[in-house]
């Protein structure tokens, strides 16, 4: 256990102060996880805009990439997967289809259906982003042991796994 304070404890005290009859409780998991995520999301925003990436635009790339070879999906799979509607999927593919990131091709499964993959320059930008991420996040938690952060995965997972099956 560690004596460090942090501005949660501080804010966890001074509400107790000023409201004594609310259990503050809750406060201690998850504005922890609030403060860590607008880090993480500072670092993210970083390693993309180094790369000249959007989130979104890291974000459809990283799902193409992670389809494995060819790199390449229906818009449908790629809006499921990034969880965006269906218009808002068509401009973005035509944002990085006119970047040089992806291109458009006919599926020759379905007529009437495109298949959206990576360019080699989405690939390698993708790649390198992906890369620099990495290292931010690595540097993020950087004073964590890796036993820590395995039992901080889990307890998280815990946490999480209700919202993910939640349709």
């Amino acid at each position: 256990m560690t004596d460090e304070v942090d501005e949660v404890d501080r804010l966890v005290a001074a509400w107790r102060q000023e409201r004594p009859d609310l259990d503050v409780e809750p406060l201690r998991v998850l504005s922890r996880i609030s403060r860590l995520a607008r880090h993480l999301d500072r670092a993210r925003r970083a390693a993309f805009a180094e790369h000249g990436l959007e989130p979104w635009e890291f974000d459809v790339l990283t799902t193409l990439r992670r389809a494995g070879e060819p790199y390449e999906l229906s818009p449908g799979a790629l809006l499921r997967a990034t969880l965006v509607t269906s218009g808002t999927m068509t401009n973005r593919i035509d944002r990085l289809t006119a970047a040089g990131l992806v291109r458009r091709r006919p599926d020759p499964e379905d007529r009437r259906g495109v298949l959206v993959s990576l360019t080699p320059s989405g690939q390698a930008r993708v790649d390198a982003a992906f890369a620099d991420l990495l290292r931010r996040e690595h540097d993020l938690l950087g004073s964590m042991p890796g036993e820590q952060r395995d039992a901080l995965a889990a307890l998280l997972r815990t946490l999480l796994a209700p919202f993910d099956a939640t349709p």
